[in-house]
């Protein structure tokens, strides 16, 4: 009964709207279901009652999400776990002050008529991947925990929306990829393919990100921002099949579809310890496999922001050894 009162509580304190002059954030993001409390707190108008006026500019990945708002395109982007450590060890001034989803959305699919019918037939194919994102880490992951190292593989970077394509005219034989375009490859190959899991059962992280400069100078709106966010999450718990169409009809997908793929996010804000463990090991990949000129693992958490989610909400800050 407590814990229900004070969950009450705080959804309730939420809804307080804000009375303040509005203002303006450019949002930098992949425009993909995994990032749904975005939607859902434009469409149910969170922003707006938090006096915020959010412009979201699509970009083809979340690397180059974050890469745009490194070259002052936008204020703030979306962008993997992968993507932020990657930033990092390039020495970029960057922070995250939130996770809205962790996701397990990454596959590995091999042509069987290129004679892959199992993992190790991997060797010595081409494999099809976006350089700079989530999925080549899971990739390189998933490779070595089933005895294939990086170099006895080609790797070939192209654009996940491409995936399709490029497997189905030869060029490559294999990529990772993540839906729609898991289903777009079954259309095309029938039933030519092989699917694994790229990540197991490792999710990976949906961050908000900024410049340390910008953010350090826009606490406030940062704190609203994710308070719409945390808004977005409560109303998905509470109104899922409204969320899942207000979601497909922002992405212009059948509501058939987004509620087949809802299984692989956790739609939650959070700062919690997993993230920077994951972090670390992307790190580690990076120097092992000479991806990084960096040659040492960094503080992850000097590029953590706690303030505005724990004034936005407090529970959902979990990291040992940082405070405010």
């Amino acid at each position: 009964m407590a814990a229900i009162l004070v969950s009450s509580f705080v959804y309730l304190s939420l809804q307080k709207p804000y009375t303040g002059n509005a203002e303006t954030i450019t949002l930098a993001m992949f425009p993909n279901d995994y990032n749904a409390l975005i939607y859902i707190a434009n469409s149910q108008q969170y922003f707006r009652d938090n006096g915020l006026n959010v412009i979201i500019k699509a970009y083809p990945t979340g690397f180059a999400a974050v890469t745009g708002m490194l070259n002052d395109q936008s204020n703030l982007s979306i962008g993997s776990d992968f993507a932020f450590a990657e930033k990092i060890m390039q020495n970029a001034s960057i922070v995250t002050v939130g996770s809205i989803t962790s996701l397990l959305n990454l596959y590995v699919v091999a042509r069987t008529d290129k004679g892959i019918d199992n993992i190790s037939d991997l060797n010595g194919k081409t494999i099809g991947v976006t350089f700079g994102s989530n999925g080549q880490f899971y990739l390189g992951q998933f490779l070595q925990l089933n005895g294939i190292s990086l170099s006895q593989v080609t790797l070939q970077n192209i654009p996940v929306a491409s995936t399709p394509s490029f497997l189905a005219n030869g060029t490559v034989d294999a990529v990772v990829t993540i839906q729609p375009y898991l289903n777009q490859i079954q259309s095309l190959l029938d039933n030519r393919t092989v699917i694994w899991s790229a990540q197991g059962s490792q999710p990976d992280y949906s961050l908000a990100i900024g410049t340390t400069s910008w953010v350090s100078s826009h606490q406030g709106l940062i704190t609203r921002f994710l308070t719409a966010i945390v808004q977005a999450a409560n109303f998905n718990i509470n109104n899922q099949k409204q969320a899942i169409s207000e979601v497909a009809s922002s992405l212009n997908n059948t509501i058939s579809y987004e509620t087949s793929v809802w299984p692989q996010y956790q739609f939650s804000v959070t700062l919690d310890q997993s993230l920077i463990l994951l972090l670390q090991e992307e790190a580690r990949w990076l120097i092992s496999n000479n991806l990084t000129t960096a040659a040492s693992v960094p503080n992850f958490l000097n590029y953590i922001y706690i303030n505005s989610l724990k004034s936005a909400s407090p529970e959902s800050v979990d990291i040992i050894g940082l405070g405010d």
